[in-house]
């Protein structure tokens, strides 16, 4: 049944159909050794001194989760969303940022010893204290107050982009 142009509701045969071919591709994943992604929203959570590290969050949400003193350490974040979390004194050397939302977050004596950040969204971020020694800002959206705090402490290359942190902040 056609509801609009563009959209149309599935029946009978059709919503059979589309029923069974979830089923059939559930259990092919399942008996290859390929777990279904899901994706994981830990929104509004406290998970205070948890483990992450090591593993491919790209599909998760934090949305003001409390991570304080978590070990994020070499993390796939790509594109995921931490707005107003509480990262506060957590580990999150070598983890790969890039593109994630990271507005209004507490990053209060942090860990970013070589992360990559490029294209991440810090604006509102609270960076007091965080050790960014090898991290890549490059593209990085950060207030110009941050930004030169950042200019203060920054060294390093990042092992993996090979850029200088100084120069993906534009320190003079």
């Amino acid at each position: 049944m056609k509801l609009n142009s563009q959209f149309y509701l599935p029946t009978g045969s059709t919503l059979i159909s589309s029923f069974w071919i979830l089923v059939i591709t559930l259990i092919v994943t399942i008996s290859w050794g390929v777990s279904p992604a899901w994706s994981a929203d830990y929104n509004k959570q406290s998970l205070i001194n948890s483990d992450f590290s090591h593993q491919d969050l790209k599909d998760a949400s934090f949305d003001h989760t409390n991570l304080r003193d978590s070990d994020l350490s070499f993390i796939d974040a790509t594109g995921v969303r931490f707005f107003g979390a509480n990262l506060a004194q957590s580990n999150l050397e070598g983890a790969n940022l890039s593109f994630a939302s990271l507005e209004s977050v507490r990053l209060t004596r942090a860990n970013l010893t070589n992360a990559i950040l490029t294209g991440a969204y810090l604006t509102n971020a609270l960076m007091n204290e965080t050790i960014i020694t090898g991290a890549d800002f490059t593209d990085a959206l950060l207030s110009p107050t941050t930004e030169k705090k950042l200019c203060e402490v920054a060294s390093g290359t990042n092992p993996t982009t090979g850029r200088n942190t100084k120069d993906t902040l534009y320190c003079p």
